[in-house]
């Protein structure tokens, strides 16, 4: 076994010994329970790194996540390699790749991004990635994992015209580390989208009566400054009779209540 298949396996491929190997270009990534160590975010046509830093940058400073691998597909994207101690369960694998999908790259059109492992409609794996150096035999390119800095060069070409180095390929390997299941599931958890805020509860204030009754007051109290209003005019014989009669009105309620 090479240094760069020791590494494969020790960050993409189920624990288990005897993997069942569904398809021999899937290197074993699915196991013979459909549980998987790896994940795979894709993004192509075009290859756009400017956009997919977005998910490598977050998961590291907003998940507090190990980085995932950086892949050219070969093809015609550029793929984030996500690594998993333990086999998480499918569902939440996927919930995972769909809330980044979700959390960083809200705007981009669906055809343009996989998420890896594809389910069948009983939710079982059918299809993972092809394992990563890898040759495609129609065009003669080749997928292979890239440093962070080199990305962005293949925004127009995914691929390589040669092989790499094995050398090359497993030192970028080495320097990664798998996310365990602690780490994943507060990340699963922070990826949820919060619920809306409970409506603030505001006192609805008691209606103010635009003319409120006349208060009452002790007998033999002095008038208040209404009152005494309204009984200047009413006595003075300057004052048109209409409105000394409306004043009087005015003081009957006020008289009534003493």
């Amino acid at each position: 076994m090479t240094r760069l298949q020791t590494e494969f396996r020790r960050l993409y491929l189920p624990r288990a010994t005897a993997a069942a190997v569904t398809d021999p270009d899937q290197d074993g990534l699915i196991d013979g329970q459909g549980e998987v160590r790896a994940l795979v975010l894709e993004l192509a046509r075009p290859a756009d790194w400017e956009l997919l830093s977005r998910v490598w940058k977050g998961v590291q400073t907003d998940l507090d996540l190990p980085a995932p691998a950086i892949a050219v597909s070969g093809t015609d994207g550029l793929q984030l390699w996500f690594s998993l101690s333990e086999p998480p369960g499918l569902a939440p694998a996927l919930a995972f790749l769909d809330a980044l999908r979700c959390r960083y790259l809200p705007e981009v059109a669906a055809p343009r991004v996989r998420l890896l492992p594809e389910v069948d409609a009983a939710g079982m794996p059918v299809r993972h990635a092809r394992p990563v150096p890898a040759l495609d035999e129609r065009t003669g390119n080749w997928s292979a994992f890239v440093a962070p800095d080199l990305a962005p060069l293949f925004a127009e070409t995914p691929w390589l015209d040669l092989p790499p180095g094995d050398d090359g390929q497993a030192s970028l390997l080495g320097r990664l580390a798998s996310i365990d299941p602690p780490a994943f599931a507060a990340a699963l958890a922070r990826l949820q989208p919060s619920a809306p805020p409970a409506p603030a509860v505001h006192p609805i204030p008691a209606p103010v009566d635009p003319d409120p009754a006349p208060t009452s007051r002790p007998p033999g109290a002095a008038p208040s400054e209404p009152e005494r209003f309204l009984l200047a005019v009413m006595n003075d014989e300057t004052v048109p009779l209409a409105l000394r009669i409306e004043a009087a009105r005015a003081l009957l309620p006020r008289r009534a209540d003493r």
